[in-house]
């Protein structure tokens, strides 16, 4: 009899886990916000992955005339430089995605990291780690990181790390409050009470209950990660010799493309920064609406701009 139970008691987060994630990924895929941020940041993957065979010239070598407009030949234009727009774009989305992804996994794991601890031990070790997280919470992250990449020097590798280790806070504080949620579920009690380490119950029964909401915070996380890029590029704080969106609109007006008119030198980096960023937003909101289904109804509904009825009130009701 004994064994019985405890057979099921090892089975029950099994089966939660192995259909959570597919029951998640059917429920983002129904709405129609998901599917358009998809395909905005599947494209623009697409271009990352194939950008040296996509570019139409050489980004290196003049192709055209100076602030040359736009055109059938150079849809985007030309810089003043006479490098087309167009390739510019293509190649610097690669490496700004690149610096987000990257900047992104280092903030996710110390976030996780810190959010699974705190969590899970609670107590002092709780303590300790939500002051460190509140210090950080505090601290006006544009102006530190500016001052950082101002005093190491101008390159990717920097703002990656600058990035990564000021952007885990609010991740942080979710899975924390997550994890102390899930540590008073019975089934993890039962667990406990067979004997298994902490590292197990982590690894094997938590970790994978928050980790829909891990990638949910990741993909909001690329578009603070890219957004940040591209001010500390357009301030002069990145590299200098890599191609970003941020460095081609620092590029263009630190050689008066605005002053020449030649708007196309601007905006096509720009309209990228912003195309991506609302992809990776709609795709995050929709996994956050998919995870937590209270987010769909409120009492002003901002999907649908109606009044939901008070309990206890009927339609007629003053």
């Amino acid at each position: 009899m004994s064994n019985t139970s405890i057979d099921a008691g090892e089975l029950v987060p099994e089966v939660e886990v192995s259909h959570g994630l597919w029951v998640t990924l059917r429920a983002v895929l129904r709405q129609p916000s998901a599917i358009v941020g998809l395909v905005i940041v599947g494209l623009f993957v697409i271009s990352a992955v194939f950008a040296p065979l996509l570019t139409p010239y050489s980004t290196t070598d003049a192709s055209c005339g100076v602030f040359d407009p736009p055109s059938t030949a150079h849809w985007f234009g030309c810089d003043d430089g006479g490098i087309d727009v167009l390739s510019l774009v293509i190649i610097g989305g690669r490496v700004s995605m690149l610096v987000g992804l990257f900047a992104t996994v280092i903030a996710m794991v110390l976030g996780a990291g810190v959010g699974l601890l705190s969590g899970y031990f609670g107590g002092s070790t709780d303590t300790v780690l939500m002051r460190i997280t509140d210090y950080f919470l505090v601290i006006p992250q544009i102006v530190l990181m500016i001052v950082i990449a101002a005093v190491w020097g101008p390159s990717l590798s920097h703002v990656v790390v600058v990035i990564g280790i000021l952007m885990w806070t609010g991740t942080a504080r979710v899975v924390r409050a997550q994890v102390k949620s899930l540590r008073e579920r019975v089934y993890i009690k039962r667990v406990e009470s067979l004997g298994a380490s902490h590292t197990r119950i982590i690894v094997r029964h938590i970790l994978p209950q928050v980790g829909p909401l891990l990638v949910a915070n990741a993909v909001l996380a690329i578009t603070v990660a890219i957004f940040t890029e591209t001010a500390l590029a357009f301030l002069g704080l990145s590299d200098p010799t890599a191609i970003t969106w941020g460095t081609i609109m620092e590029h263009a007006f630190d050689r008066a493309a605005t002053s020449a008119g030649a708007w196309w030198a601007v905006v096509p980096a720009g309209m990228a920064v912003a195309l991506f960023i609302m992809g990776c937003y709609l795709i995050g909101r929709s996994i956050e609406d998919s995870l937590n289904p209270r987010l769909k109804v409120s009492y002003l509904s901002p999907r649908s701009w109606a009044m939901r009825t008070l309990v206890g009130r009927g339609p007629d009701a003053l």
